[in-house]
């Protein structure tokens, strides 16, 4: 059996239909009362999705994880991460959806899309909460007028609502993490990952570019993680191995050579002792409607 296919949101389908549209804005009760508030599982290419929701509750999964969170919350949905939400009736607040190249050119040499944003997250009770919902009240307000210096004045508000995540994220991180040199080499551990996992690079590698020793980096994970440096990089290359079993039709032999493995019976033998299932009775668990989700936390 085969897997239902994902839904696919493409920017064409997010426009609001005026000649300089150079994002889409919409109330988070637009899609809540034409989907009953439960939003299916579906993927943005090539898109970067801000949500706030100042008011409700909402639950869901965010690449297999799962969530529950009070409002205020933050969400930031990357390109490619697979989600979907269900919310309590009540609920209100903001959707913006930027096209990754306009938010990259944006924001310029900071790097901030590739370092900060290149991951989905959730945060809820935000520090500043006030000051993004007045940020997000003007995008509306810009997006539904036909002004003079409407695009001008949507991508500046936009670069400050992606600055507002970045930062938000940082300092609900530091408030969180106080080891200092530690987590932050975990960090950029992490970071080098999501660059190189598809190309099998070895542990040497990730040690050799961040200057320390294998089992040092290993110490840290652990410590910070309750996970070894290795198992980090396991884990990113199954998640993208589930992404691409459960939402994609490409075959199993096609997902090994995507994820580097150019022996794809070792690539599964891996899959099935870190999963407990074959990468094809995944799939079929997946497309039958069993839960495969973990649980996730969410930042507070």
């Amino acid at each position: 059996m085969k897997p239902s296919p994902l839904l696919m949101v493409p920017y064409r389908e997010v426009l609001h239909g005026q000649p300089d549209d150079c994002l889409h804005y919409e109330s988070v009760a637009v899609r809540g009362t034409e989907m009953d508030w439960t939003i299916p599982a579906h993927r943005h290419e090539g898109l970067h999705q801000f949500q706030f929701l100042d008011k409700g509750e909402i639950a869901g999964t965010i690449d297999g994880c799962e969530f529950k969170a009070t409002a205020p919350v933050m969400l930031l949905l990357a390109p490619g991460s697979v989600h979907g939400f269900t919310y309590s009736r009540d609920s209100s607040g903001h959707q913006v959806t930027v096209p990754t190249a306009t938010l990259s050119r944006l924001l310029g040499e900071t790097r901030f899309v590739e370092k900060e944003l290149s991951r989905s997250f959730v945060i809820a009770k935000p520090l500043a909460a006030e000051e993004l919902g007045r940020l997000l009240e003007q995008i509306a307000a810009e997006f539904h007028a036909l002004d003079e210096g409407r695009v001008q004045a949507l991508t500046g508000l936009a670069t400050l609502v992606a600055i507002r995540y970045v930062r938000e994220h940082g300092e609900q991180f530091e408030s969180e993490q106080r080891a200092g040199a530690r987590d932050t080499l975990v960090r950029r551990f992490e970071a080098l990952v999501e660059k190189h996992f598809i190309q099998q690079k070895t542990l040497d590698f990730y040690a050799s570019e961040l200057a320390v020793t294998a089992d040092h980096l290993s110490r840290a994970c652990r410590r910070k993680n309750g996970a070894s440096a290795l198992q980090v990089l396991h884990d990113r290359v199954l998640l993208e191995a589930r992404r691409l079993l459960a939402y994609t039709e490409l075959s199993v032999v096609d997902v090994s050579r995507q994820l580097g493995y150019a022996d794809p019976a070792y690539f599964s033998r891996f899959f099935r002792h870190s999963v407990g299932h074959t990468p094809t009775q995944y799939r079929s668990h997946v497309a039958s409607g069993v839960s495969m989700g973990v649980e996730a936390k969410v930042s507070e």
